[in-house]
Formats: structure tokens, sequence, C-alpha cells
């Protein structure tokens, strides 16, 4: 099926908690994802996969 171009597409969206922020946005960027140019928050980084599909990591409290 073609794509039409103006379409809406379903995304999910992953928001993964971590202990370590920093090894954990290291560990992604060594697997392919690259920061995102906008941050919202100290305790969060929004990454973006190989194919530019958004991701956060934060910090897990608990």
């Amino acid at each position: 099926m073609a794509e039409r171009t103006g379409e809406a597409h379903m995304q999910l969206h992953l928001d993964i908690g971590v202990c370590d922020l920093d090894a954990a946005v290291a560990d992604a960027q060594r697997l392919g994802a690259r920061l995102a140019d906008f941050q919202p928050q100290d305790d969060v980084r929004v990454l973006l996969d190989p194919a530019g599909h958004p991701f956060c990591l934060y910090v897990d409290a608990d």
C-alpha cells in the first residue's frame, strides 16, 4: 500500500526508567541513538532511534 503525504501515523512512545541517566544515554548512543535537539527536563533525555523515532530515558527514583 502506498503511503499518502500528510497522512497521520500511529506511533508508540517509550519512557524508560533508568538509575544512571548518563550511562543509559551513552549505552543508547553506542547502539545508534542520538540526542534530540530539545531536552525538556534535567532528569529526562529525549533520544531518537536510528530511524528518527523519539523515546525518553528518565531517572527512576524508586
